[in-house]
């Protein structure tokens, strides 16, 4: 099946105008060069949107060279604003920059604040002492490490006569974990065009020890409060209480109408234990051991004793507040966050969305129990104290229902013959931790010992539910909500549709999507290159427990029905309702011409505009591409729309610095948009020197801000 603009606009909910314009033009698929506002990008990819004839595609296409740079279309430029190891406050700009929110204070001025998600082990050793200008002990904990075998070091355990090692490994934990977390800095726009930072008294960093030496502890709301202020307890207690050290994998996140900032902590499961007992209580930091090799660097969290169940949460941030360090919503729940979606309507309650970004991860939902009345009124973030975490249940025939996560809620998990891989984790009791079933008869079994989520979790009333909060994406399983392909982005369009990118519908150790959901354009299971879903409450009510989705399967190649890209992540509607998205195909799969989906014909990761009105409506046209081995994220517009702010994050994250512009050729075969193979040679840089661009420049992810050279708005 070919993408179909009138389908994608039914999607993206265009107006009727648009629908009609595009019955009217059904075969339109071709660059109206006066009416879009940009000449796209060439990608390395054949697009049914070229100018040019499937014959004349293969002579065009027949060779291509990847450039490790920001490429935009011409009359676009873009300014670095900050980058790895620049100053922010009495801290520094942090590694692998993501989500991105700007609150305006003023005429071309307001904060930026930034997320940092993790660390990259291959550039962020190999260039620590340059950008940083500090030595850290990396060649001889690397040999300890060796020398404990494959299971690492649990430095939390060292004895005394460890202390040395002991202090080598915390002293490498804390950069890594300083150089992620989230960001606030002051910035302006220059006369020229160019935005320049005002380094104003808000400027600071939260990052991944914040509290540990300078009581800047982050807060937690909701019922989640009264399980870290157990003093005994089935696993680990920190004995901090209700006070958190740091946050870190912080990925996406999402902007309040009242000015505050919510941000996702995604992948913390690498960094401190992320099963816990039937109480909530953590495991102990022993179960995930420091390791540190060319390619990684985990177990951050265990030499300074963090309790695994303090993270995972979305966290709340007030940029303007330069003494606000964070509190983390409980009711929003303990998973892999990747965005918020936020819709905030006057009279009804708040209704925040997001995703668990993990292989058979889920949507989730949370409806406040008060009322919002004044949409701006900062005293809305109280509302995100109390209400209810709901988990989506997506049937075959497009409608779906939310399912309460809480102590009543009925164990009824799918069965793992649903799923791609077969295999569903489950809570497991007495012991903690989860178990994965494989097949449906195990499911039956734990249907019949377990009857509700409060069978799985002990404690008082509130301690219950605190700790069905902490374990959210294991309570979600058992209580039968969809796993779904990743879900990343959430963003809430103006009609209050809500938009879903679901990245990869691939199943992998921890579990695998519902195939009766998530299938390619002509019904394959697994479709590895992602979707867009919309999703509309019924009667168009935040706080509805049922809801109606449409799908439309967009990455993949043109000659399978794609629309030239791969691995949807973050959205970006605009005003006008147009789409800019970024994709997030995996680092070590970009150029490579032996990956078995067939990823690396796609190039690298990229920038996307989807127009919903007028003659180019349901195209896709290409923005730009970042550098090597990059993933483009965050992308957040300026009011005026002459700004598009952007992250470009883990340049050279498998190959390091670029050597000596250090580049070899590749043969890939391709395929026209109608199907024809060919050949291609394609020029491959190895390595990155992205952002200094100059011979053997450390690659560093960066902020940047794209802007048209005539200093017309982008869109």
């Amino acid at each position: 099946m070919k993408l179909k603009r009138r389908e994608l606009l039914l999607l993206l909910g265009a107006s009727a105008g648009a629908i009609a314009a595009a019955t009217l033009l059904p075969n339109r698929k071709k660059f109206a060069g006066n009416n879009l506002i940009f000449q796209p990008v060439k990608g390395p990819m054949p697009l049914e949107i070229d100018e040019i004839s499937s014959a004349e595609q293969v002579p065009n296409y027949s060779t291509y060279e990847v450039v490790d740079d920001l490429l935009l279309p011409e009359n676009f430029t873009y300014d670095i604003i900050g980058a790895w190891g620049d100053r922010i406050g009495k801290s520094r700009f942090g590694y692998n920059n993501d989500y991105l929110s700007f609150i305006e204070t003023g005429k071309d001025e307001g904060y930026l604040s930034i997320n940092f998600e993790y660390i990259s082990p291959i550039p962020w050793i190999q260039n620590y002492q340059q950008v940083i200008q500090k030595n850290l002990p990396f060649a001889e904990v690397k040999a300890a490490v060796k020398a404990a075998g494959k299971n690492g070091i649990n430095a939390f355990g060292l004895p005394p006569e460890d202390n040395d090692l002991k202090a080598k490994i915390k002293a490498i934990c804390q950069e890594a974990l300083i150089d992620q977390g989230i960001g606030v800095i002051s910035i302006r726009k220059n006369p020229d065009g160019k935005w320049v930072r005002t380094n104003s008294q808000v400027d600071r960093r939260i990052s991944g020890i914040s509290g540990l030496e300078d009581d800047r502890y982050l807060k937690i709301s909701g019922p989640a409060a009264f399980v870290f202020r157990k003093t005994e307890g089935e696993g680990y207690i920190d004995k901090l209480g209700d006070r958190i050290i740091g946050t870190f994998g912080n990925c996406a996140g999402g902007t309040t109408p009242w000015g505050t900032v919510l941000s996702g902590e995604e992948n913390f499961q690498i960094q401190v234990p992320e099963p816990v007992y039937a109480d909530g209580t953590s495991f102990d930091p022993s179960q995930l051991p420091f390791t540190i090799g060319e390619a990684e660097l985990f177990g951050q969290g265990n030499v300074l004793g963090l309790a695994g169940n303090k993270y995972g949460w979305i966290v709340e941030v007030d940029p303007a507040n330069p003494n606000d360090y964070g509190t983390k919503h409980s009711w929003l729940g303990r998973y892999r966050h990747e965005a918020v979606g936020i819709r905030v309507v006057s009279g009804k309650p708040l209704a925040f969305y997001s995703g668990c970004d993990r292989r058979g991860g889920h949507l989730y939902k949370f409806v406040s129990k008060g009322i919002v009345s004044n949409p701006q009124d900062k005293a809305n973030s109280r509302l995100l104290a109390d209400g209810m975490l709901y988990a989506a249940v997506f049937n075959p025939d497009g409608t779906g229902r939310w399912i309460a996560l809480q102590p009543s809620t009925p164990v009824n998990p799918v069965p793992p013959g649903n799923l791609e891989g077969k295999s569903l984790p489950l809570p497991k009791r007495p012991e903690g931790g989860i178990f994965n079933t494989k097949t449906d008869a195990e499911v039956n079994s734990f249907k019949q010992k377990f009857k509700t989520l409060g069978d799985l979790y002990t404690g008082n009333a509130q301690e219950k539910q605190g700790a069905i909060l902490i374990d959210a994406h294991f309570a979600a399983n058992a209580a039968g909500a969809t796993s779904t392909a990743r879900p990343e982005d959430t963003e809430i369009a103006g009609d209050g549709s809500l938009y879903i990118t679901f990245t990869s519908g691939s199943p992998g150790g921890e579990g695998g999507p519902d195939k009766r959901i998530f299938k390619g354009p002509k019904g394959e299971s697994p479709w590895e290159f992602g979707w867009i879903m919309r999703l509309t409450e019924d009667n168009n009510d935040p706080a509805a427990m049922t809801f109606r989705w449409q799908m439309l399967a967009m990455g993949g190649e043109p000659a399978e029905g794609g629309a030239g890209f791969s691995n949807p992540d973050n959205l970006l509607i605009d005003r006008d309702n147009n789409v800019w998205m970024v994709t997030d195909i995996s680092s070590a799969a970009l150029n490579d011409a032996g990956d078995p989906f067939r990823r690396g014909c796609f190039g690298n990761n990229s920038i996307w505009y989807i127009p919903t009105s007028g003659p180019n409506a349901g195209n896709a046209y290409l923005f730009g591409m970042g550098p090597m081995d990059c993933e483009t994220t965050g992308p957040f517009f300026t009011q005026d729309r002459q700004t598009l702010f952007l992250s470009v994050q883990h340049p050279g994250e498998i190959k390091g610095i670029r050597q000596n512009a250090a580049s070899e050729t590749r043969e890939f075969e391709m395929r026209t948009a109608d199907g024809h193979k060919f050949k291609q040679t394609r020029t491959v840089p190895i390595g990155s020197n992205w952002p200094g661009k100059g011979k053997n420049d450390p690659p560093k992810s960066a902020v940047v801000a794209i802007r048209r050279l005539d200093g017309k708005p982008i869109t």
